[in-house]
């Protein structure tokens, strides 16, 4: 493990497993197949070469060079790689010739980046093809992770500060709870509350701090179109927030839990009568959850769909007027038949009785 001070921001991780490549004549071996280091932190990747002390092959300089791009016939020189620019440095020892010849190389990459995980091989160039191995590199964040020993118990949480790169050493950590130091320790018990978050560093390295973990912050939802949606169009509701880890979603209309699973957004492609009322999102991680606002989806009938309103609407006036006026007739008629039984007639004459 290579491990410098918080100013020099050095803090690169070896796995110490040599590796060589080429001939008993020409030679290139790494210290280390893999180097692990942490985002904007600082990595050295060296090697040492060899190759035969013989007049033909003993040049008036030897050109080195690490890259990442291209291939060994045509490589791109990392000095001269844009993405690179003012972050790499080499140094290289003076030659020495005794029998055979001997180099040392060291490639420093500073402030490092995801993009710069990649693998780096060096090149020396005498008078005749040279090897050419390869190291791997990897850049990666501390990360916190969180568990809960009482799942009935959301606000108690144990956070452990976790790297890829096994630190050697087990250095110490660093604990910070809303930008303030709460001491040492790989593992820290925690009561969260709503509005927190909390990161770690190793220690002498705070400004190197893992992303911070908290609850979901500036819930929102929202719907394209706005306004009032014409019946048929197709409509989206999106829900947004703050939140590491993502937050997942939940959502409501009239207060009422809606089954649209986790995915968002939500797209209405024919949005109906029966979907116009208030809408809101409930965004939950590990370490909180905040509801959004509500808004109100209002959506107006086409003319189309008016037009078979109306003639519904029209059809059963028309029915009911109908229904109405047989009533009213057949009730007429039966007050004139009654009306015409209590009349009576002759003594001597003989009726058949009215219905």
């Amino acid at each position: 493990m290579h491990l410098r001070s918080a100013a020099g921001g050095f803090l690169a991780f070896l796995l110490s497993v040599p590796v060589l490549q080429g001939n008993d004549d020409w030679r290139v071996t790494y210290s280390t197949s893999n180097v692990c280091g942490l985002r904007g932190s600082t990595a050295d990747i060296s090697c040492t070469y060899e190759y035969p002390d013989d007049v033909q092959y003993r040049p008036t300089t030897v050109t080195t060079l690490w890259f990442s791009k291209g291939d060994k016939y045509q490589p791109v020189d990392l000095e001269h790689d844009t993405n690179y620019r003012g972050r790499v440095v080499y140094s290289c020892e003076r030659i020495r010739c005794w029998s055979r010849c001997h180099g040392a190389c060291t490639l420093r990459i500073r402030d490092l980046r995801h993009s710069d995980s990649a693998v780096y091989k060096f090149r020396f160039a005498i008078n005749q093809p040279t090897p050419v191995p390869q190291v791997k590199l990897s850049v990666t964040d501390l990360q916190v992770k969180v568990s809960f020993s009482d799942p009935n118990d959301p606000t108690r949480a144990e956070l452990e500060c976790h790297s890829m790169c096994g630190l050697a050493g087990d250095p110490p950590y660093i604990w910070f709870r809303n930008g303030q130091n709460l001491g040492q320790g790989v593992n820290y018990r925690a009561y969260i509350q709503s509005g927190d978050s909390f990161s770690c560093a190793v220690e002498g390295y705070e400004h190197l701090r893992s992303p911070l973990v908290y609850g979901p912050q500036h819930t929102y939802v929202y719907s394209s179109p706005s306004g009032v949606i014409e019946e048929g169009r197709s409509v989206t509701l999106s829900c947004s927030s703050d939140a590491n880890p993502a937050a997942e979603y939940t959502w409501f209309k009239n207060n009422q839990p809606l089954l649209w699973g986790p995915s968002q957004p939500h797209t209405f492609p024919s949005v109906r009568p029966e979907d116009r009322g208030t809408y809101r999102c409930h965004a939950e991680n590990k370490y909180g959850h905040l509801s959004s606002n509500s808004i109100f989806m209002d959506v107006q009938l086409t003319s189309s769909s008016s037009q078979k309103a109306i003639v519904a609407v029209a059809s059963i006036g028309v029915f009911v007027v109908t229904i109405h006026l047989i009533i009213f007739l057949w009730m007429r008629r039966k007050r004139a038949s009654s009306k015409a039984c209590g009349q009576g007639g002759r003594p001597d004459t003989v009726e058949e009785s009215c219905p």
